[in-house]
């Protein structure tokens, strides 16, 4: 793409940055022995090389590394600023723990419940945590997706559905006994009278403080500390609870009690921390109340689904996928068909299909969910004892991390002044390279010297912040720090505001929601704080597939590369040590798995060239790709025939440069319409990231090459029109092959840079075919085809078809009653 943008005349900027930090580069090194920035540098030093020999046209003046001081110097200086800008503050927080790392852990990283490195059980712990306020842009992070229009629709709903805007009610549950109120959250106040119980976060206040007099709560507490802190490690878990002996009424009723429970199931980070239970409407809500012999209140049935046992009854959720929802248009508008239990806001006198009613306070018809939702909080807010309210899913984002290799956060710590930032004078605050990792934990904390320092307000000595940032901070900027990478701040504003937003951001499925959003997030704030002008940081979005290999395994589970793999005696796989290894299945290439191929071997063996052609060749780039060894060989013998092809036609060549004749024979002609084709074809393939069919192109062109006779023909045309086509060849295959192509440029008798050229324009008299295929139908059967002069008027057309022995059978005895052509494209005969 950037070599074929630069050949368009765009100004193109192509990087190349080192998301360096993080926790497997910590935990690498000390395995080694050896410092994590050794460790780190000496991987970038080897990886640099072999991308420099795959020909990549990368900037590299503009390579930068997050764990060098000149760049979290400046990630440092944009952490205050945010912090003055108030979008930055800390608190205490629960907290995914791994006792082994001794690290908080993203919901990410905790793998059913274990370190997604250590495997370590995560535990959850309070700690004092840095937040980003992300949700300062919850709204607008949500309604600028609809104008992100080159982002795919896939990233751009992951992104929605994370947000998760969602419209409801506050609703407060008196406690007997008590002065006050359970308060909850839910997006479905019109399921209210299937409510059977209230279930409280394990770490909502009430809990807490009922634990501090009931040993059993405490201990219950204690066990869902051992669960993650993600919703897929709650929604995998059985649903446990403990009853706290609390009683709540229902608010529209003061007769109907509720159990108030202690639950593992509930989020403190969403809502209030606390839930009604609705068996009938959600599943874990109904796992739930079996378990616990719970009433189940059914307030919602589809239409067709039968009175199920109490054994069978299914969360309305569930019963939606089974059942789906039947619409249909009447007089009164749109109506839902449902059959209706136990609900307030549904009139059950209505004959079916039944409408939706809020039967207590408005007499209208209501035809769809959303509008039983909204007169479920319009009674309650009239009763006073609920209001309406927005609900964002999204939540702040913590980015403190007890580790070593990151970047510190700039501030320090007095019993005096509390939080205090770090002078910009003393920026960047550095890792310091004397660190001691032979115990677990945080080395920085055990620094007595390095987190030693004197207050900026008071003067006292006091203790710098030993926590650093979250390796996701790294990459959500680092697209603004390539248009300056050696700037004395964070961005140089002519640089950032000429090249941003990122025009094309490629980046793996994977990326979809955090990484992007983060980024987002930060582009918004820089902006804020002055550093650019843009809020959205990539214009265009394209997420490229993951190349797989076969995995190999020996009985004992272990993994092995492809390099370690041969044939034993017996013709069946080896490993190194010659014991039997099986083949498992194709999977995206890994370090865990081994299945992963060095390109220095490739290209050692194939070349560069031959690698990029197989990669852009074997499939759709959004598509998952398989490397195979068959693969790479064939791709190879294409380049040996491409050099074949131009060093036979050589001879019969006119000089580089010379002036096309006046004339063509046919098969030159032939030969030009199909290279001006490809040119055209070629160019838009590229722009729309169909780089197989660009390759396609490539080869059609090349076959029909190999195959023409103008080789050997003297006609002055003919030798013009084959060096036309041959030199077209090589620069519609540069950008993919860029070697080959710049060395076949020189043997076709060229000084020049080929990268230097224009791209090259087709003829458009040239693409349009003299001729057209037209197909002929007899009552809508296609019978025929027939080829006529491009733009031939229809009563030829009428006339060839009707000459077609299949028509003329096919019409038989009849008349024509009629013959509809449509230029250059077909012709149907009605009988």
């Amino acid at each position: 793409i950037a070599r074929y943008k630069r050949a368009r005349g765009f100004n193109v900027l192509h990087p190349m940055g080192w998301d360096a930090f993080g926790l497997p580069a910590e935990n690498a090194a000390m395995e080694r022995g050896i410092h994590p920035a050794e460790w780190t540098y000496a991987n970038i030093a080897a990886m640099r090389e072999q991308l420099k020999g795959m020909g990549l046209s990368i900037d590299w003046s503009k390579e930068l590394a997050t764990c060098h001081p000149g760049y979290y110097a400046q990630q440092q200086r944009l952490f205050l600023d945010f912090l003055g800008a108030g979008l930055v503050y800390r608190k205490e927080s629960w907290v995914n723990w791994d006792p082994v790392d001794q690290t908080v852990l993203a919901n990410e990283q905790v793998i059913e419940g274990r370190g997604w490195r250590s495997g370590a059980p995560v535990e959850q712990r309070r700690l004092p945590q840095w937040f980003f306020r992300i949700t300062a842009y919850s709204e607008e992070l949500l309604s600028a997706l609809d104008e992100l229009e080159r982002w795919p629709e896939k990233v751009r709903l992951m992104q929605r559905n994370w947000i998760g805007k969602s419209r409801g009610a506050r609703i407060w549950f008196p406690i007997d006994g008590r002065s006050d109120a359970l308060e909850i959250f839910t997006t479905r106040p019109d399921t209210i009278d299937g409510a059977s119980f209230m279930a409280l976060s394990p770490h909502h206040p009430l809990a807490q403080e009922l634990a501090a007099k009931d040993p059993g709560l405490s201990d219950f507490i204690a066990e869902c500390e051992h669960l993650g802190t993600s919703e897929e490690a709650i929604e995998r878990t059985e649903k446990l609870g403990y009853d706290t002996g609390l009683v709540c009424s229902h608010p529209l009723d003061s007769n109907w009690k509720l159990p108030v429970y202690v639950a593992n199931f509930v989020l403190m980070d969403y809502g209030t921390g606390a839930i009604f239970g609705v068996p009938s409407g959600d599943q874990r809500d109904l796992d739930f109340a079996r378990k616990y012999g719970l009433p189940v209140i059914e307030t919602y049935r589809p239409v067709g689904a039968r009175d199920p046992s109490p054994q069978e009854l299914e969360a309305y959720e569930d019963q939606l996928r089974r059942h789906p929802v039947v619409e249909h248009r009447s007089a009164e508008g749109r109506e839902l068909l449902f059959h209706i239990s136990e609900s307030a806001f549904i009139d059950k006198s209505a004959e079916e299909p039944v409408h939706y009613t809020n039967a207590r306070f408005l007499d209208e018809p209501i035809a769809t969910p959303i509008e039983a939702i909204e007169a479920a909080i319009d009674y309650l807010e009239h009763q006073g004892v609920g209001e309406g309210t927005v609900q964002f899913r999204l939540r702040d984002w913590g980015v403190s991390r007890q580790r070593y290799w990151g970047c510190p956060i700039p501030v320090i710590h007095c019993a005096d002044c509390g939080a205090v930032p770090v002078p910009l004078e003393e920026l960047p605050v550095q890792l310091p390279d004397d660190v001691d990792f032979s115990s677990p934990g945080n080395p920085l904390e055990r620094h007595e010297s390095w987190k030693s320092a004197d207050c900026p307000s008071c003067g006292k000595a006091v203790r710098r912040d030993t926590d650093t940032m979250d390796t996701f901070v790294d990459s959500s900027w680092y697209f603004a720090r390539f248009t300056a990478p050696r700037a004395d701040a964070p961005t140089r504003r002519e640089a950032v505001d000429y090249w941003l937003p990122v025009d094309q951001y490629i980046g793996g499925i994977e990326h979809a929601i955090l990484h992007l959003l983060y980024a987002r997030f930060f582009t918004r704030a820089m902006k804020q704080c002055g550093h650019l002008g843009v809020e959205e940081p990539f214009k265009g979005l394209f997420t490229q597939g993951m190349i797989g290999h076969e995995t190999y395994q020996d009985s004992a589970g272990r993994y092995f590369s492809p390099d370690e793999i041969s044939r034993g005696d017996n013709g069946g796989l080896v490993g190194p040590d010659g014991q039997a290894v099986t083949a498992g299945r194709v999977e995206k290439m890994s370090k865990s798995k081994k299945n992963t191929v060095d390109p220095a071997r490739i290209i050692d063996t194939y070349g560069a060239d031959t690698a990029r052609w197989f990669m852009l060749s074997d499939s759709p780039p959004d598509r998952e790709m398989e490397w195979t060894d068959a693969g790479i060989e064939g791709a190879w013998r294409f380049v040996q025939r491409l050099w074949r092809l131009a060093d036979e036609a050589l001879e019969a060549l006119p000089p580089a440069g010379a002036e096309a004749p006046s004339a063509f024979g046919a098969e030159a002609m032939e030969l030009r319409r199909a290279t001006h084709k490809a040119i055209q074809s070629v160019g838009g393939d590229i722009e729309q990231f169909r780089f197989n069919r660009a390759v396609a192109r490539i080869y059609e062109l090349s076959n029909l090459l190999g195959a023409t006779s103008l080789v050997k023909s003297d006609d002055a045309g003919d030798r013009w029109a084959l060096r036309e086509a041959l030199e077209s060849l090589v620069r519609l295959m540069a950008p993919m092959m860029p070697h080959l192509a710049e060395e076949l440029w020189q043997r076709l008798g060229h000084d020049g840079m080929l990268v230097d050229l224009p791209w090259p324009e087709a003829d458009q008299t040239l693409t349009v075919d003299e001729t057209v295929t037209l197909a002929v139908q007899v009552n809508g059967k296609k019978r025929a085809t027939i080829e006529l002069p491009r733009d031939a008027d229809e009563k030829t057309a009428e006339q060839a078809a009707l000459s077609e022995p299949a028509v003329l059978r096919a019409v038989g005895e009849s008349t024509p009653r009629k013959v509809i052509v449509v230029k250059n494209r077909i012709v149907n005969v009605v009988v």
